[in-house]
């Protein structure tokens, strides 16, 4: 019975597990989020009102925050992942608001934030009709919601040269080619998901191992 009530609840990263995802996050993947925070600069503007669901150990709204006067949010069901956000961003010297909550029940107003991103998380959330229809409701009109996140059709050497360029080797590529193939959704899944929402403008940009997912309000 407690794994059947587990397979329908979002459940987050907490004690040891978290740190250690810091850990591997700050170890392999800054230059990577770096990248992502420029390109995610180029759609939102000063003064924007920002929100990154799940955002793992902070460092992308981190290094957003670095590139512009933005008002960023930060949510997270982990309460072990929120502290180490804190942490993090206090340590960079910058301001984000972290807070603990669930994607698919929100405590934001309606129509808050200019632009939502989520990146490599969607494919953890239990209700994924659901996180999408809290999206739209705490987007602002005319703002956007972009989806980063793997495809489970991508072939295995693309899979094995990103862990590669990771960095990772052996359990650790092991884990990121396992989390790939196992929880990820295909492009026809989102599609359907999206379709049972009130998202009827998107774009869905395709890379060798996922893809970028624009949801326009």
């Amino acid at each position: 019975m407690m794994k059947l009530s587990k397979r329908f609840q979002d459940l987050g990263i907490e004690g040891k597990k978290a740190e250690y995802y810091n850990q591997l996050t700050r170890e392999h993947r800054i230059r990577e989020m770096m990248a992502q925070a420029k390109e995610l600069a180029k759609h939102v503007k000063d003064g924007d009102s920002i929100l990154e669901v799940a955002p793992g150990a902070g460092y992308l709204s981190i290094e957003l925050a670095k590139l512009g006067k933005y008002e960023i949010t930060g949510m997270d069901i982990s309460k072990d992942l929120i502290e180490i956000c804190e942490r993090n961003t206090k340590e960079a010297g910058v301001e984000i608001d972290f807070q603990q909550g669930n994607v698919s029940r929100m405590a934001f107003q309606t129509n808050k934030f200019n632009f939502i991103v989520c990146v490599l998380a969607f494919k953890n959330f239990k209700q994924p009709v659901k996180a999408l229809e809290e999206m739209h409701r705490v987007l602002k009109i005319g703002g956007t919601a972009l989806i980063m996140d793997l495809n489970r059709k991508a072939s295995m050497e693309a899979t094995e040269k990103v862990a590669e360029n990771m960095g990772l080797k052996g359990i650790g590529a092991f884990i990121a080619r396992a989390i790939q193939r196992s929880g990820s959704y295909t492009r026809s899944e989102f599609e359907n998901f999206i379709s049972e929402t009130e998202f009827k403008n998107y774009e869905i940009r395709d890379s060798d191992v996922g893809f970028s997912i624009f949801l326009l309000k």
